[in-house]
């Protein structure tokens, strides 16, 4: 059995993320999630990290709360919300001790995590190899085993092509041409037509590859490298209310690392 208010400390705060953030806040988890200090979120509106600019954040009835202290983090634990704490380096582990370490960054590379960091340590998706970096990896490919439990081995090399949405894959994704800071003309739920422009970065346009609803849509003012990923777009102008729910990709995979957690302590 689970004894009571297990930490979890989860690395990275964006839309995959959010998903184990909120399924393990509902299971009655004390989550504390590191970020780094200024992240880049496409989907912002699913983001947990976004209490970095915001200050709270709330995601299907769950809220986000920046922290600066441990004394800050303890206090949101008992306000029943997610401390979201600047440390990329995870130099609070070694005074928060949790029980479960979860790395979520999904940056497709192992940056920084090791096994013997928690009792329990899981890595999602490719960069962590299950028995030796951590315990278990989680898969993120989606596909048959999307959310699959790994306990050894390696996930899934990244494929670098987006998911595809109502026949269209990397067609709907945006990358800025060239450095510099973004204009954002067309936000995150905005309808956009074929060829039209939804940002500038200095100067220079980007433009919708097709037409659709702005599902993912990087923070305006914010300096980008050139081929960065900064918009994407869903072709299915009905799916409005997708742009600010946990995606059905977020969830399957928070259910195989509550599967893992439970398996584990059992």
């Amino acid at each position: 059995m689970l004894k009571d208010e297990k930490i979890v400390v989860v690395r990275g705060g964006g839309d995959i993320a959010s998903g184990t953030i909120n399924r393990l806040h509902n299971m009655g988890f004390k989550v504390l999630v590191l970020e780094i200090e200024k992240p880049n979120f496409i989907r912002r509106k699913v983001c947990y990290g976004e209490a970095i600019y915001e200050k709270e954040f709330e995601l299907e009835g769950v809220v986000s709360k920046f922290s600066t202290s441990i004394e800050d983090i303890k206090k949101i634990w008992g306000e029943n919300k997610v401390p979201i704490f600047i440390d990329p380096c995870m130099k609070i582990i070694s005074k928060i001790k949790p029980d479960i370490l979860i790395d979520a960054i999904i940056a497709k590379k192992n940056l920084g995590m090791k096994k013997d960091l928690a009792s329990l340590t899981i890595g999602l998706g490719p960069g962590f190899e299950a028995g030796k970096d951590v315990h278990i990896v989680i898969e993120t490919n989606r596909g048959h085993n999307l959310g699959r439990i790994i306990k050894k081995g390696r996930a899934m090399e990244n494929t670098g092509i987006p998911g595809v949405i109502a026949g269209y894959g990397k067609e709907r994704v945006v990358y800025s041409s060239n450095q510099g800071v973004i204009k954002v003309i067309s936000d995150i739920g905005t309808f956009v037509e074929k060829n039209e422009v939804i940002a500038y970065v200095d100067e220079i346009p980007l433009k919708a590859p097709l037409t659709g609803i702005v599902r993912g849509m990087i923070r305006d003012n914010s300096f980008v490298k050139q081929g960065l990923k900064v918009c994407d777009i869903d072709p299915r102008k009905e799916e409005l209310e997708n742009c600010y729910t946990i995606s059905d990709k977020a969830r399957t995979i928070s259910g195989g690392v509550v599967e893992a957690i439970f398996s584990f302590f059992k």
